[in-house]
């Protein structure tokens, strides 16, 4: 993908709204807002041979064309697939009260970035209690089937 930016954008947030135009490279997938949404791999951008982007649907089909300035073009966001704890220790601040558990942050196109989960208090006493009602269906489960 172009730019980490497609990433930090929500699949279900994403809205068809003016914005900051997008430069696609060769090989990007974009969503043009003149096509109503329709999202295009960039299979030519503006040069001395072309005056505008070309977009193709990511399957095949018909190419059609782009404004040259990117005012259409937004990056198309990469889905998140999982989140997984960082084997670091997690934090509580006093001050904010709030804690921070250190996380990966796992994308569909296999990228991934390090980010902190932070947690209200109450968010923290229902997890313990979930986590601790995990841990005893495990070993119950555990149990079981070592019989």
């Amino acid at each position: 993908m172009a730019e980490r930016i497609a990433k930090q954008l929500s699949a279900h947030g994403a809205e068809l709204s003016a914005g900051a135009p997008f430069h696609p490279r060769l090989g990007d997938l974009a969503l043009d807002l003149a096509k109503g949404g329709k999202i295009g791999v960039c299979v030519a951008v503006p040069s001395d041979t072309s005056a505008s982007y070309h977009l193709r649907p990511p399957g095949g089909g018909e190419d059609w064309r782009a404004k040259s300035d990117g005012s259409t073009l937004r990056p198309v966001p990469v889905l998140v697939t999982q989140v997984t704890p960082v084997r670091r220790d997690a934090i509580y601040d006093h001050r904010a009260q709030q804690a921070a558990l250190p996380v990966t942050v796992h994308y569909e196109d296999g990228g991934t970035c390090e980010t902190v989960l932070v947690l209200t208090p109450a968010q923290v006493e229902l997890y313990s209690i979930q986590f601790t009602q995990l841990i005893a269906a495990r070993a119950s489960a555990t149990l079981e089937h070592a019989r």
